[in-house]
């Protein structure tokens, strides 16, 4: 996938907002010969495992300006490097408990020039702030997720669903979502995009 099928998914774009995604293969390739954060097999497929799926939180959700998102054990910055250039006018924390990551997101933020987007080395239990929406990557089970993060949610909700958990996951997670107990709305990608890679992706959404 290049940038320019990107676009497609997302035609109204500005000029920076172009420039800053296609910037990321080379920022990526960069940063990945000297800390390892994304596989040899995905960086060559960064647009599509990568962006794209972060990005399909935006499909579901399109931040309003002034919002704050965190995003807990964001790793190489996915979900929310894309969604940070996606509305640069929403407010993100991006949290990992392991430290050369956070060196590796801060270095790209810095590189594309993002002002709307701190980051810190931390454990998601550690933030002692309200956000409207926590955005993450499959980083544990749903029902061991929500507790690291059920007090964290801004109680003033302005966006068309309210303030909650966006929890990108793939496969089959009727076993998962019944453990958690929690009630979740479940977005499949491949309503939104047509490759093949999508075809088993989700956004679960949980009300905060």
């Amino acid at each position: 996938m290049t940038s320019e099928q990107l676009f497609t998914y997302f035609p109204n774009l500005t000029d920076i907002q172009k420039q800053q995604f296609e910037q990321l293969p080379a920022l990526y390739e960069f940063w990945n010969n000297q800390i390892n954060v994304i596989s040899r097999k995905d960086i060559d497929q960064l647009f599509e495992r990568h962006v794209l799926h972060s990005l399909g939180i935006a499909k579901v959700m399109p931040f309003l300006p002034g919002e704050s998102v965190l995003d807990v054990g964001t790793g190489g910055g996915f979900p929310g490097i894309p969604l940070a250039i996606m509305f640069p006018e929403t407010q993100f924390y991006l949290v990992d408990s392991i430290g050369k990551k956070i060196k590796v997101v801060q270095g790209v933020a810095d590189a594309l020039g993002l002002k709307n987007v701190r980051t810190a080395h931390s454990r998601a239990e550690q933030i002692n702030e309200q956000f409207d929406f926590i955005v993450s990557r499959a980083v544990t089970r749903l029902g061991e997720f929500y507790p690291w993060i059920k007090n964290k949610f801004s109680k003033n909700s302005r966006n068309k669903l309210p303030n909650g958990i966006l929890y990108l996951k793939g496969g089959d997670l009727a076993e998962e979502i019944a453990e958690s107990g929690l009630k979740v709305t479940q977005y499949h990608l491949k309503d939104y995009y047509s490759e093949e890679f999508f075809d088993t992706k989700q956004v679960i959404y949980v009300k905060g």
